[in-house]
């Protein structure tokens, strides 16, 4: 018996069963408590900014030409910031009227980490313009099929979209070769 181990596989004591069920229920609770806390700082990131946002005012109430913003803290809401220049984005064309209620339910759901993507979203725009109305939700990783599916299929339950919503997913390197986000704008040179 010159080792711990050997000391422990000798006694016949009966303690281990006992000993093994604390670490457990203690592993349990570390789980729960762990849990507890996550919750804890995702219900108050929502109180936090469910303040700010009641006193915004709602896509639809915009008139002309705007855009929403939404992004992740240090993220800038460019093609060029380093989480974004190896991503893209899913676009939503919507008719006028639409994009209040579906602009809350992007960001309510981009709050609430429905769309199970881990840190792949980086924010979401509304752009209200005169005949319609665009959202987008861009991500990282314009490469990964899989996680491009996955927030095209959570987007479209989320806004509670009809089947037959036509949905586009543009890399923002294409978005750059064709000056896609200038297509409204009257740009002056």
């Amino acid at each position: 018996m010159n080792n711990k181990f050997d000391a422990l596989k000798d006694d016949d004591s009966g303690d281990h069963d006992q000993n093994e069920e604390n670490s457990t229920q203690k592993d349990g609770e570390k789980e729960k408590t762990e849990r507890d806390k996550n919750q804890s700082s995702s219900k108050r990131k929502v109180e936090q900014f469910w303040r700010f946002y009641s006193h915004m005012v709602r896509p639809g109430d915009l008139t002309g030409h705007s855009d929403f913003h939404l992004f992740k803290e240090g993220i800038k809401p460019m093609w060029e910031d380093d989480a974004n220049k190896n991503g893209g984005k899913w676009i939503i064309r919507l008719r006028k009227g639409l994009a209040s209620r579906c602009w809350e339910n992007l960001i309510l759901a981009m709050l609430g980490e429905q769309f199970m993507v881990g840190e792949e979203i980086c924010g979401a725009v509304v752009s209200v313009r005169f005949q319609e109305d665009i959202i987008s939700i861009w991500n990282k990783t314009a490469s990964d099929q899989a996680t491009t599916a996955r927030i095209r299929d959570t987007l479209r339950r989320v806004l509670n979209l009809p089947p037959n919503t036509i949905m586009e997913y543009k890399t923002h390197t294409d978005s750059i070769k064709d000056n896609s986000s200038f297509r409204n704008t009257k740009i002056t040179l």
